[in-house]
């Protein structure tokens, strides 16, 4: 297993410099996500400014973008990191498709099967000079030339990872991804009982199993070393679930824990604007499933315990403070690495 974290700094003049910190710290990778910034832009800038930092994104959103402009930023950062990149892809949810981003969004986990094996289409006539001939459902790659090609580079395997909460995605992810991020809304329960077997009935049909794909999970973890650090660790934390537990696509987790009518119920606190309500509306119970409380000396060896033999890279789920010391999570690594 692996221990990564989110890169915080997303603005790219000042990636590079996080990278190589994190690269100090001992991670073995930091992962980009697209909210307020590019996912791919900072990347390139912690590609250039480390040396054995593997880069992802964690996650770039598919239908906000074609797959061949997905594939040219891909290909650049593969060949500037020397194969140290990982695609990462997510669908998000119809509102912001449609509404934000202005894309199409009908069949989700199908379209992103698509899109990925249209990808694979676009990385091979990087790499091979292959005839444009990709015709799906819900994507086309037939056209081309050498303007538009990269041409080929020493490592053109991309590991695509797709993201989700449901086994329907789950299940694509398992059969055209090379991994897959394990949404922070998780508990140990759900993703053994839940998504590791759907991830592997996709696998299945395209003759492979779970153990084949990297699974990569970000954990919720309450921390601190004071207890008026821990608690205001936990009403962030509180606040996050309460976010993410309010929208129907986490139904189900919440449904594995008996947990039905929470859902429900936060989601009418937040259409009513009562968002200072909603952290409090989290069980205690609930918190226990989703998070891990520690302080950071321990954080890494309970990682290690909680995920060994479920996933095979795991990260913190909140960005890492740009003026954090480097000691403190130096220290969470060493002791992710004292457990193994």
């Amino acid at each position: 297993m692996k221990i990564d974290a989110q890169l915080g700094s997303l603005y790219p003049h000042l990636a590079g410099d996080m990278a190589r910190r994190m690269e100090d710290m001992g991670f073995d990778a930091v992962w980009s996500f697209e909210a307020g910034h590019d996912p791919f832009l900072p990347l390139m800038a912690a590609a250039t400014a480390t040396k054995r930092l593997h880069i992802g994104t964690n996650i770039a959103v598919a239908f906000g973008r074609s797959p061949f402009a997905t594939a040219q930023a891909a290909w650049d950062l593969q060949q500037a990191s020397g194969g140290r990149f990982h695609l990462g892809l997510g669908t998000q949810v119809r509102a912001h498709i449609e509404r934000r981003y202005g894309m199409p969004f009908d069949h989700p986990a199908a379209r992103l099967t698509d899109y990925v094996r249209c990808l694979r289409a676009i990385f091979d006539n990087f790499q091979n000079g292959t005839k444009p001939d990709y015709q799906g459902p819900f994507y086309r790659f037939v056209l081309s030339n050498a303007a538009f090609n990269p041409g080929p580079i020493e490592h053109p395997h991309i590991p695509i990872y797709l993201a989700g909460v449901n086994p329907r995605m789950c299940r694509a992810a398992g059969e055209v991804g090379d991994g897959f991020h394990v949404h922070p809304m998780h508990s140990i329960a759900y993703l053994r009982d839940v998504v590791r077997p759907a991830v592997d009935e996709g696998a299945r049909m395209a003759g492979k199993t779970v153990a084949d794909l990297d699974l990569h999970a970000s954990v919720f973890a309450v921390l601190g070393e004071t207890p008026a650090e821990r608690i205001a660790s936990e009403r962030q934390i509180r606040e996050q679930v309460a976010f993410y537990a309010s929208t129907p696509s986490y139904r189900a987790l919440l449904s594995h824990h008996g947990f039905e009518d929470l859902g429900k119920q936060l989601s009418q606190t937040m259409r009513a604007g009562e968002l200072d309500k909603m952290a409090a509306m989290v069980p205690d119970a609930l918190l226990a499933e989703v998070a891990i409380s520690t302080e950071h000396g321990k954080l890494g060896g309970l990682l290690r315990q909680r995920y060994d033999g479920l996933v095979e890279r795991i990260a913190p789920y909140y960005p890492i403070p740009d003026d954090d010391p480097i000691e403190k999570w130096a220290a969470v690594v060493k002791g992710f690495e004292a457990g193994a």
